[in-house]
């Protein structure tokens, strides 16, 4: 068997910089919250695959459906031969939708996808062109979304130009400064100075921004951006793909403003480690494309679908809903203890809601973000069994992302080695 020290140097031979790993290990096998390596140590999981496994690894019942899926067929391409385990996920996901009146939904692969085909959809049911994105936000690495990502550094620097059209309001974060009523003053300013309500097709915005930092867009932002919408004939983009699918402790993160958006963007958690995403919306807004507009030859997978509709099931029949929001407390519990003690690395701003926490690292009490000491934090973390993640506008935030299905102890585990890995080293 391979070490992992013998993997990592084949990797760096045959594999370009561009797409990093944030660790040195690799894996070998799963199952929940768990993963060993090639070397047979053992890892608490607290990355999920960047929020995709809430129902963890290997889930028993989402086996067995990929598995009897194989047995029958694994594509035809639904632009050729259509199959019945992607209209019944559509059906089941339209009857998920966080909006009022019928809907529809067509499936992709991955979550860049989603979002620009929302976009696409979005300029065909307007004749506009313009979007509105956020600071902070993360869409995707294609071009379009890699444009509509709030953040330059490494997603944007040496691939410009961008696609045109495309414009940023800041995000409100009240630990930098910036509140609502300054990211509703921009946009008025954006339309003075830059673009014209009447030319913008769409505003997108993730209910939890991900790589921003785990930061929860206030109910009353996402209330002003609907009517902000509803007064231009904007049509409104809640970018679910690291939020969806009960980690908020609902299954989509916008319901918990009570705001209905026209459009939603899926992957991730979606198919429970299975490459599959989507777009969601209002039923007279999706048919506005012309057939053959939309689509792709891996678009909703037979296997990803039968997948995605075990972990629909599993999220109802295990109530992974009201599980996250008992995972949440009791992370927040720990979370809150931790930031008490003096022997730790200073942590702040304990957030999120339902399982998708987020805290930041400090240089001191009350003082600036510290992205070093994060990645060290992690790096730590690795060395004692835990698998973590950061993240942030300046890399300060460690995010947590623990499957819905771990259970307590396991969970406590985890929790127990980032304690151990947050003390302070000097």
């Amino acid at each position: 068997m391979s070490a992992n020290a013998d993997l990592l140097t084949r990797r760096l031979a045959a594999v370009p910089r561009g797409v990093s790993t944030g660790t040195a290990i690799f894996a070998a096998h799963a199952e929940n919250a768990e993963l060993w390596d090639v070397e047979g140590r053992r890892y608490v999981d607290f990355a999920g695959g960047i929020a995709v496994l809430n129902t963890g690894h290997r889930h028993p019942k989402i086996m067995a459906a990929v598995r009897r899926q194989l047995d029958a067929y694994t594509h035809t391409a639904f632009q050729v031969v259509a199959y019945e385990p992607y209209i019944a996920l559509a059906e089941r996901l339209n009857a998920l939708a966080p909006f009022d009146g019928p809907a529809k939904t067509i499936l992709f692969t991955t979550g860049a996808e989603a979002v620009e085909n929302a976009v696409k959809i979005a300029r065909a049911a307007t004749g506009r062109s313009a979007v509105i994105a956020f600071t902070g936000g993360f869409h995707g690495r294609t071009m379009l979304t890699m444009a509509m990502t709030g953040k330059v550094a490494p997603y944007k620097r040496l691939f410009g130009p961008l696609p045109a059209e495309v414009y940023h309001a800041p995000f409100p974060v009240p630990q930098y400064g910036v509140s609502v009523e300054d990211s509703l003053k921009a946009l008025e300013f954006l339309f003075r100075a830059d673009v014209e309500p009447e030319r913008v097709a769409a505003i997108v915005i993730e209910p939890v921004q991900g790589e921003g930092g785990f930061q929860p867009a206030p109910p009353e932002l996402l209330k002003a951006l609907r009517g902000l919408c509803d007064r231009h004939g904007i049509l409104l983009i809640s970018d679910e793909v690291q939020a969806g699918f009960a980690r908020t402790g609902k299954m989509f993160g916008i319901e918990h403003s009570g705001v209905q958006p026209d459009l939603i963007t899926v992957a991730k958690a979606l198919a429970g480690g299975f490459p599959l995403s989507g777009v969601i919306g209002k039923a007279a807004i999706m048919d506005a494309a012309e057939p053959g507009g939309l689509g792709g030859t891996y678009a909703g997978p037979p296997i990803a679908c039968a997948a995605a509709l075990a972990v629909l099931d599993v999220i109802a029949e295990e109530k992974l809903m009201q599980r996250a929001d008992a995972q949440g407390a009791r992370i927040r519990g720990r979370l809150a203890a931790m930031s008490q003690r003096n022997d730790l690395v200073p942590i702040a701003n304990i957030r999120g809601p339902g399982a998708m926490i987020g805290f930041d690292i400090l240089r001191s009490r009350d003082g600036d973000p510290d992205g070093a000491e994060a990645k060290a934090v992690t790096g730590r973390a690795l060395e004692k069994g835990l698998i973590l993640l950061s993240c942030g506008v300046y890399g300060e935030t460690i995010r947590l992302l623990a499957p819905l299905t771990a259970p307590d102890e396991i969970l406590d585990e985890g929790l127990d080695i980032l304690e151990a890995a947050l003390e302070r080293q000097s």
